[in-house]
């Protein structure tokens, strides 16, 4: 890749608001995760609570992507963006103020989603500005914003430590404010941002066959990243029994390894193939669960989920070199269907793997469960070989025909 051919090509300030504004949504929808260890001992919560909390700002955000993706390709990205950190600080200011029970704290959870949203927001806010020779990448650094979970997982153990765990999300409220201003002031809408549609046609994604292909897949690069980023504290404190602020340190080390291969993987996509690069990726996924389900000793599966988030990470950020080329004109509502099945899958894995901790004893099933969903994803491929969105897998990505009939160009070059 060219570097200097992509910074022309088109608009890093923005490009730089939404990895910011993805950054710090995904830091604030991650909260409640990293800090469950200490709602966990506020409220005497079992092994399934623990997992349902873990797992509903998940489902909220979830939840969110469809609608917000739907507003990015109606009323456009910015705007949509604007919207959702208002909307974001409410839960923050509940969480601060109040959030003395189990029952508050699910409430706010949901609403916390809207932070899940911004992924819906983010990617085609930066897409749009792209070519499709630069997409892998410039997606990747937008994407790249789910090192949000990191800054969570690294700094919130200590202030709750300091302050309690109430006052961090008020502490949250700083970085979301700053940044809804510099959103303000500096993104910028693509000039080749499509005309809203009637909402009848949005509703044609749906009868695509690639798009259940799509979301299946990403159910498991992005479901597994988010669920394990929200939940492996609770894992490395209850499995291994590490210190509060470790077991976030440790969770941090491992999501940071996913944040930073995300744009590493789109990157691959371009100059190899998103569906050759995909199916490396879920290969090595499955057999690194599969290891970590014999429930190694703390160093072996440290290092073993370390590898694992790597993976789902660059997973993520090959998906989406695939989907603009493929659903270019609907970017958003697309971004919103398949992030939502995404952040569908993030809220499955908590809550199952805190259902099966309880049923057999230790994490071992749950992670087996995983590898098995790892390893079905291979299917999937020759599925969307066969839809016609990339070449076969011996060759490189070929130029694709649009829904309105022009064609895309071949990111490789071909």
């Amino acid at each position: 890749m060219n570097l200097k051919s992509f910074l022309k090509s088109g608009h890093p300030p923005t490009l730089a608001m939404s990895f910011l504004y993805f950054d710090v949504s995904f830091m604030v929808w991650v909260l409640i995760g990293v800090l469950s260890i200490y709602m966990a001992a506020d409220f005497g919560l079992s092994a399934s609570q623990k997992g349902l909390l873990v797992a509903l700002p998940i489902l909220g955000g979830s939840l969110a992507r469809l609608p917000m993706g739907l507003l990015v390709d109606r009323i456009g990205a910015k705007k949509t963006g604007i919207l959702g950190q208002v909307i974001v600080m409410i839960p923050l200011v509940w969480a601060w103020q109040a959030g003395d029970s189990l029952s508050q704290m699910m409430s706010l959870g949901v609403l916390l989603g809207v932070a899940g949203g911004s992924f819906a927001v983010a990617l085609p806010l930066a897409s749009r500005w792209y070519p499709p020779e630069h997409q892998g990448f410039a997606m990747g650094i937008a994407g790249a914003g789910n090192s949000g979970t990191v800054l969570s997982a690294f700094f919130a153990p200590r202030l709750a430590e300091l302050f309690g765990w109430h006052n961090v999300f008020g502490l949250a409220l700083i970085p979301v404010g700053v940044t809804l201003l510099l959103f303000i002031l500096i993104a910028r809408e693509s000039p080749t941002r499509p005309p809203p549609k009637p909402f009848s046609a949005y509703l044609e994604i749906f009868r695509r066959r690639e798009t259940l292909w799509f979301c299946l897949l990403y159910g498991f690069t992005f479901g597994g990243f988010v669920g394990l980023a929200s939940f492996l504290v609770i894992i490395f404190h209850d499995h291994y029994g590490m210190p509060k602020v470790m077991a976030g340190t440790l969770t941090a080390l491992c999501v940071f390894s996913g944040s930073f291969m995300r744009p590493v993987g789109g990157y691959l996509a371009d100059r190899w193939g998103g569906l050759r690069v995909l199916g490396v990726i879920l290969v090595a996924a499955s057999l690194l669960l599969g290891v970590i389900a014999l429930k190694p000793a703390l160093v072996a599966g440290t290092s073993l989920l370390f590898a694992v988030m790597a993976c789902l990470g660059a997973g993520n950020g090959s998906v989406f070199q695939i989907v603009p080329q493929r659903f270019r004109k609907e970017i958003g509502i697309a971004t919103g269907v398949i992030g939502s099945a995404g952040g569908l899958a993030g809220f499955l894995l908590p809550s199952l793997l805190g259902l099966l901790k309880e049923l057999t004893g230790n994490y071992g099933a749950g992670f087996f469960c995983l590898s098995l969903a790892g390893a079905s994803g291979l299917a999937l491929l020759p599925l969307l070989r066969q839809a016609g969105t990339l070449s076969p897998l011996t060759s490189d990505p070929v130029a694709e025909a649009d829904p309105s009939g022009s064609e895309i160009p071949d990111p490789a070059g071909t």
